[in-house]
């Protein structure tokens, strides 16, 4: 073998060493080569690089080839990536070509979210594309309206201290602390308050031992009296006070209609007339015997004569002895 065709093989093997190293470095395997390509428009594509990984479903399917910014004129300014991919998994053309965040340190790579509705995707279709936001940017998203709000209660709290020094003038100021001098005054006066009652309170703590002890025995007996009043036939009772109330009003509708002697009496008005008049009677006897005894008795030794009847001295209630 002749020597330039040593250095001929040499070169050769060189440069195919060259271009495998060089396909490599892009991740590129020259013995298995991807047989589809597909492409997906991006307004950003947020970092993603020629050579970055795609993935289905986790598993590594293919990679970008290339990144360019779309030639045609309606749609100047976004950019073309196509992608290639293995035979080995299928998907429809309503997929998406999702971009992620490859992790913490940086990086992109690209995600096949495959559907299986409708015409399966052929080799040169065109698949809808997606930007996952990762953690920093969904942060940065979360974090400005809330730096929006921050800066706007800002602007409101020094309005409002504006408007607060515009109105406390010096003479507001000088009442306001005189205000909070006295509420302070106050809640030392309040403290002072409770210490003496806490005083008052240690020093007759024995009586008010006492005192609840008295009321906690009062309330037992008040306890005991109701359970004895609980335990009396309250209801025979009473049953026995109507049946007495009953029979008194029995009574009384008797003596009112004139059944028997109290009836007649309360109810006839020439007994009553009588009585009476028996009563004067027999009080005016009683009057003339008082006065007169010997009118009706007469007894004498020597026989003495009564006096005779007068009267004037019995109208005058004198005795006529």
């Amino acid at each position: 073998m002749s020597k330039e065709l040593k250095t001929g093989i040499i070169a050769l093997l060189i440069i195919a060493l060259g271009i495998w190293g060089y396909n490599f470095m892009k991740r590129q395997d020259l013995f298995s080569p991807n047989s589809r390509h597909f492409y997906v428009e991006y307004k950003n594509i947020n970092g993603l690089s020629e050579a970055s990984v795609v993935t289905i479903n986790g598993l590594q399917v293919g990679k970008v080839d290339a990144i360019n910014f779309n030639t045609k004129p309606e749609k100047r300014g976004t950019l073309l990536v196509r992608l290639s991919l293995e035979d080995g998994f299928q998907f429809s053309k309503k997929s998406v070509a999702k971009i992620y965040s490859a992790g913490l340190m940086g990086g992109q790579n690209l995600a096949i979210v495959p559907s299986y509705e409708g015409e399966m995707a052929k080799s040169g279709d065109y698949l809808q594309g997606q930007i996952e936001s990762d953690l920093i940017s969904s942060f940065g998203e979360k974090l400005n309206p809330l730096q929006s709000k921050i800066e706007s209660v800002l602007n409101q709290a020094d309005s409002l201290l504006v408007g607060i020094n515009q109105v406390l003038d010096k003479k507001a100021r000088a009442s306001l602390n005189r205000s909070v001098l006295g509420i302070e005054g106050t809640v030392n006066s309040l403290n002072k308050t409770m210490v003496s009652f806490n005083k008052l309170l240690e020093e007759n703590k024995v009586k008010i031992n006492v005192t609840l002890d008295n009321t906690k025995k009062i309330t037992e007996d008040f306890s005991k009296v109701s359970d004895d009043l609980a335990k009396a036939d309250i209801g025979e009772t009473v049953k026995k006070l109507e049946s007495t109330i009953d029979n008194v009003n029995s009574l009384i509708k008797g003596i009112e209609s004139g059944k028997g002697t109290l009836g007649k009496l309360v109810s006839d008005e020439k007994l009553y007339t009588n009585l009476a008049n028996a009563t004067k009677e027999m009080e005016e006897l009683l009057r003339e015997m008082k006065l007169n005894p010997k009118r009706f008795v007469h007894f004498s030794l020597f026989g003495k004569k009564a006096k005779p009847y007068n009267e004037d001295n019995n109208n005058k209630n004198v005795s006529n002895q």
